[in-house]
């Protein structure tokens, strides 16, 4: 059911949809509020239909949500697989990149919830590791009737109106082998971000102090490589200095595939107008991230702001939808979420944690206070304390 402020945030977004009815074009804010409506239905299937401008807008639209992992990381999710995809079609998203993640089994939180690496990987872990996770997402969306296409051609083709794309968050897993590329193409994966938490053969991260000083010669033997076969090059979580490099080295257009321009929270994944116009420069996309720090990530109204100075920094045509995570809903992304007690075969058991690893409903460990500006009152009955507590970092 929606509450209250869903259907606010529905009636400002629609309002500046059909602030002018009698002119057949949208404006350039109306538009901006217009591409959201997908993605606001997809958080709330239950809200009113959007108008008419709006619905064949999204009718004649292949929207695309740039980044994902759904169900994918029990920790953050907020849904299953086949649960996001239904909300999706509510929603209107037709493909969805369906993400594994290369660094898992090495990266944690600290005391302030940020991820970094905590060790060095084992020869072949990550390698082995991202590919579990590879055949968990074809796995569950066979299961989900979500069939995986090998382009985004494909993807606009008469038949399931969801469906989905393969994507890799970080290229550690090649381990400085070139010839990892090639087979990940021919097991289907389109898209591979060079880099993730984790200072990896191709190049510098924005959350860690730089060790290459840019791409590496390996990462633009990798660039080179992907271009070759035609696979996605996205530059998410890379220092500008890398993103710079990737630019001089790619013959295609790339992917930044969820981010927003930096604010007032000062977060380091955020990156600058001129970060955004190197990756805009080559014809390619930024996809805005649902992500409102100390705020609820379905917070539609800040979502439009972020989408709306994405383009004004990048241009309308390098503008896209990169949601993380589970999609935009109370707990994605990075807003407030419950927190999770057992692990993934892909990632380790936190110390301490409770062992529920694969419990649905989601496992009752509230989330941290300290970083939690809602009012207790404003919680799901399921997010209460876990009786057992989490030990200090």
């Amino acid at each position: 059911m929606c509450g209250p402020r869903c259907f606010d945030y529905w009636s400002r977004l629609l309002a500046l949809a059909d602030a002018r009815p009698d002119d057949a074009r949208l404006s350039r804010r109306g538009f901006l509020a217009a591409s959201a409506v997908p993605f606001v239905a997809a958080a709330c299937a239950t809200a009113p239909a959007p108008s008419r401008p709006a619905r064949d807008l999204l009718d004649a639209t292949l929207s695309f949500d740039l980044h994902s992992h759904p169900g994918l990381f029990k920790r953050t999710s907020n849904n299953t697989l086949a649960g996001h995809r239904q909300e999706a079609e509510s929603g209107r998203v037709k493909l969805i990149a369906l993400t594994a993640t290369s660094d898992a089994p090495v990266i944690a939180r600290d005391r302030n919830d940020a991820l970094h690496p905590i060790r060095e990987p084992k020869p072949g872990e990550l390698y082995a590791s991202m590919y579990r996770q590879i055949d968990a997402l074809l796995r569950w969306s066979g299961a989900a009737s979500m069939p995986i296409v090998p382009s985004v051609t494909d993807a606009g083709a008469p038949g399931p109106p969801v469906r989905g794309i393969l994507a890799v968050e970080g290229c550690d897993f090649l381990e400085g082998r070139i010839e990892r590329v090639q087979e990940a193409f021919d097991r289907g994966i389109r898209s591979l971000q060079l880099v993730h938490y984790r200072v990896n053969e191709l190049g510098d991260i924005q959350t860690e102090p730089p060790v290459h000083g840019g791409l590496t010669a390996f990462g633009k033997e990798a660039v080179r490589e992907m271009n070759r076969l035609g696979i996605v090059i996205d530059v998410a979580h890379a220092r500008f200095e890398v993103v710079r490099g990737v630019v001089e080295t790619t013959t295609q257009p790339i992917i930044l595939s969820h981010s927003n321009i930096v604010d007032s929270s000062g977060w380091a994944r955020f990156i600058s107008p001129e970060h955004a116009r190197l990756v805009a420069g080559t014809g390619g996309v930024i996809g805005a991230m649902p992500i409102l720090l100390r705020r609820r990530s379905d917070d539609i109204t800040g979502y439009v702001h972020h989408v709306s100075r994405l383009v004004d920094a990048a241009g309308i045509d390098h503008v896209g939808i990169g949601t993380d995570m589970d999609g935009i809903g109370p707990t994605s992304a990075t807003g407030p979420r419950p927190r999770r007690c057992g692990s993934t075969p892909w990632s380790p058991r936190p110390p301490g944690g409770c062992g529920r690893a694969e419990g649905w409903p989601r496992c009752r460990r509230s989330p941290r206070r300290t970083r939690l500006p809602l009012p207790r009152r404003s919680l799901p009955q399921s997010w209460r304390p876990c009786a057992r507590r989490r030990p200090a970092p």
